[in-house]
């Protein structure tokens, strides 16, 4: 399996659940680890609960752990932070599946960590 989609994303900095779009890329008789994968640098994916309040907070988290500015790649496009913040969430996550769903624990979603935007953004789904 190996399927694509796009997410638009409307702010620097914002946590996104796909977790739907994850599952509708499935086939139905899916079984196994299945990998999610941002195609980008400056983006990542991770798993984690999607309550509104938490995804603010982990906005919140990665702009006050990396700053903004300060940056020696900032020279040739000024995004090192947007480079920094991704790579503390990891460009992939993997996930076993179950009869064509994600197995995922009561509060858990996957979730696409825009850190750039507003981009147009593709994830792959791959098992």
């Amino acid at each position: 399996m190996h399927e694509r989609f796009e997410v638009g994303t409307d702010e620097r900095l914002q946590a996104i659940d796909i977790t739907d779009r994850v599952v509708d890329a499935l086939p139905a008789d899916a079984d196994g680890p299945v990998t999610v994968r941002s195609r980008h640098t400056t983006a990542g994916v991770v798993v984690n609960e999607a309550e509104r309040r938490l995804l603010a907070d982990m906005e919140t988290f990665l702009a006050d752990v990396v700053p903004d500015e300060g940056w020696r790649h900032d020279d040739i496009d000024d995004n090192a932070d947007s480079h920094l913040r991704a790579l503390l969430c990891g460009a992939s996550e993997t996930v076993p599946a179950r009869d064509g769903d994600l197995d995922l624990g009561t509060w858990q979603a996957v979730l696409l960590v825009e850190c750039d935007g507003p981009r147009t953004r593709t994830v792959e789904v791959l098992g």
